[in-house]
Parts: structure tokens; sequence; C-alpha cells
């Protein structure tokens, strides 16, 4: 029975090496792209990646296989996305007043969506209104964390109100399709979603109260050895909550984003950027870049094109994602930043991918949403990548000239 389990083990890993060193392999080969590109254009890691994945999958070259192994690791990258983008939200730089008035943007982001989608839907555009209007009404923060870090973005209160406006725009269409796209009662959906909340929150402000100095040497005192103490705690909690959430029937992505923030609070102090550069090491070292090639390699090509509708619902999307997002974000920090940096806003809020490429295989799976729909969401998610952190950055470094 031992040597009938290890092959079947061995079989399983042996099928989805391959596919694992193609992906290794345009995850090595995507920053390197990235920087002969800077010359030219700044392009996104994330968007080469899924180009790769996209050349690699059935439609192009077909030398990938996304099996059970692959499919698992792609969705842990997922979920480690949604990891580091709930720890990077830090509660005590957060305003109420702030928060809500965030909030309040998302909703009115979730109307206009939902007007936008029935619209499309009464025309004969797409299929399911909701799954539609839910892609638009997120934000990539985790996309644009790596992008703008560098750039001190996150260090001035442009970036205080990103984080905020970040973490609604993927924690709430992370919430609303757990309860709009689930199979189970909406009531009970929402009663267990209120109550996995409930219990991340409480875990937040334990973490926060409950410090022992002797449990933090501890901690410090393994950080460097081979342990690692507080990254394999950091990643129990991933796993903990993530399965938590996923036995109340819930999206696994709320579960990683709570921990995300539970580990942001449990971390704070001085060892804060040694903990979060392994972290990070391990997110965008290895499970992140599976994720995007994986993606890239499930992106349905030959829908896209297959009708000159498809291929104009890449435009109209990607308008939408603008407005929706974006319109919001600027009217409602007019008193708080300048018109310059009020748009990056916008455009950054509008920047969206990771979670419409999670609603939109939702979608697919459950009959909701044609695959052209969702190629053309995906693409859209991807121009919004790479075109409106760039757009972003420009208008804030453009200063006015002198009168003469």
């Amino acid at each position: 029975m031992l040597l009938a389990f290890a092959g079947a083990r061995h079989s399983a890993i042996g099928l989805a090496l391959p596919t694992l060193v193609l992906v290794a392999l345009a995850a090595v080969a995507s920053p390197i792209v990235a920087e002969a590109a800077r010359r030219i254009v700044v392009v996104p890691e994330a968007i080469i990646q899924i180009a790769f994945g996209v050349v690699l999958g059935p439609d192009v070259l077909d030398v990938a296989r996304v099996g059970p192994v692959v499919s698992a690791l792609s969705t842990l990258g997922l979920s480690y996305l949604m990891f580091l983008a709930g720890s990077e939200i830090d509660l005590h730089q957060i305003r109420l007043a702030s928060s809500a008035r965030v909030v309040v943007g998302w909703l009115v982001s979730l109307a206009m969506a939902l007007g936008a989608a029935l619209a499309l839907q009464s025309w004969g555009l797409i299929d399911h209104a909701t799954t539609v209007a839910l892609c638009l009404t997120t934000t990539a923060l985790t996309t644009l964390i790596p992008a703008l870090r560098d750039t001190g973005v996150f260090a001035t209160p442009l970036g205080s109100r990103l984080l905020t406006l970040g973490a609604v725009g993927e924690f709430g269409p992370i919430v609303v399709a757990t309860i709009l796209l689930s199979t189970s009662s909406a009531g009970l959906t929402s009663l267990l979603t209120l109550g996995f909340v409930g219990v991340a929150v409480a875990a937040g402000v334990l973490a926060n109260r409950v410090r022992p100095p002797r449990a933090i040497l501890f901690l410090r005192r393994h950080l460097h050895s081979t342990s690692q103490l507080p990254v394999r705690l950091s990643l129990l909690l991933v796993l903990a909550l993530t399965y938590f959430a996923q036995a109340l029937g819930l999206d696994v992505l709320m579960g990683s984003f709570a921990a995300g923030i539970v580990v942001q609070v449990i971390i704070a102090g001085d060892d804060r950027a040694a903990v979060t550069s392994k972290l990070d090491a391990i997110g965008y070292g290895f499970l992140v870049p599976i994720f995007f090639v994986v993606s890239g390699v499930a992106f349905d090509l030959t829908a896209l094109f297959a009708k000159a509708r498809n291929l104009l619902l890449v435009p109209i999307f990607l308008v939408l994602l603008l407005v929706v997002r974006g319109l919001p974000a600027f009217a409602l920090n007019r008193r708080d930043l300048p018109r310059r940096q009020r748009v990056s806003l916008a455009l950054y809020a509008a920047t969206s991918l990771p979670l419409i490429v999670a609603i939109t295989e939702i979608g697919v799976a459950q009959g909701r949403l044609g695959p052209e729909n969702a190629a053309a969401l995906v693409a859209a998610g991807a121009a919004s990548v790479f075109l409106f952190p760039v757009i972003g950055l420009r208008v804030t470094a453009t200063r006015r000239r002198p009168p003469r």
C-alpha cells in the first residue's frame, strides 16, 4: 500500500513538474523582460507573467497543463496575494471618518456598476450583470503595492488614502461575491460572513493588546534562526483563517485577507521590516508568479477573438473601471487632496486584475458568465494594470511650468 501511495503521489507530481518548470522559467524571465522594456515603456511584471502564460497555454504553444497540483498552487498563490494585501493595512493609520467615506464610495461604485452591467445585459453584450458588476468594483491593491512601493507614494496622504481605498476595494467585492455568488442561502451566508468578520476583528484586537514581553523576545530570538518561527506563525494564521472561512462555506480569499491584517498587527514593531521581507519573499518569489502565469495559461484567447463584439467589450470594461471606481474616489476626496493627487487616486482605484480573475473563474464555473465575457474582463483588468498606475505617477510627478 505504501508503494502504491508513493507511486500515485510521484505520478501526480511528475505530471505537474514540466508545467512548473515552465512557470518557474516565466517567473525568472519576467523581471528581466520588464527591466529591458523599461527604456521604452514600464510594464508591470504581472502583465508579463500573464503574457508568458498565454504563450505557454493551449491557444499558442500548448505546452503547459493545469492539473490538480498546478491548480492548487495557483489558488494558494491568489490566497497569499490577498494575505499580502491585508498585511499592508495599518489599522493605526486608518481614520474612522475617512474609512466611512471610502466605504460609501465603494457602495456608490457598486450601484454604478450594477446599473452599467444591467444596461450591457439588456443590450445582449454580457451574460450575468451581477458577476460583471462585482468585477468592476475591485481595486488591485495587491498589484499596486509592488509597483508603487519604491516611489514613496505610501508615505504621503495620497498613499494613506490609497491603502484604505484599496482595502475596501479588495474586501468589499469578496464579501459581496461570497453572498451573491454562493450556492447556499444568501441569509445564512450573510450571517456566517458577519460572524467570520467578527472573529477576525477579535483576533486582531487580541493580538494588539496581548503582547507578553517574554513571547516577543522568544519570537525575536527565532526570527533569524533556522526555525524562522515568526514566519511560520504567520503562515499558520493564513492557513487557519483560510480553512476557517472555507469550513463556513465562505470564500477562502476572505480568510487570507483577514489573516494579513491580523499578522500586520502581530508583527508591528522593530522586527516588522525583517518579517515582512521574508513573507514577501515567499509570496513574490514563489507563490504569486504561479498564480499570474497559470491565469495566463487559463486565459481563453480563442473566445476573446471569436467575435468583434468580444473585443469591443475590452475598452468598454476599461472605461467602466475608470468611471465606476475612479469617479467616486475623485469626488469624495476633494477636500483632502489637491486635484492632481485626486486624479492619481482615481487612476489607482480603477486598477484591477487579481479579483477579476477570481470572480470570473467562479462565474464561468457556475455557468453564470460566458468565457468570452470572462476573457474580456481579464483583458480589461490587465490593461488597467498596464496603463493606470503609470499615468497616475506621471500626473503627480508633472509640475506646472512657472509663468514667464
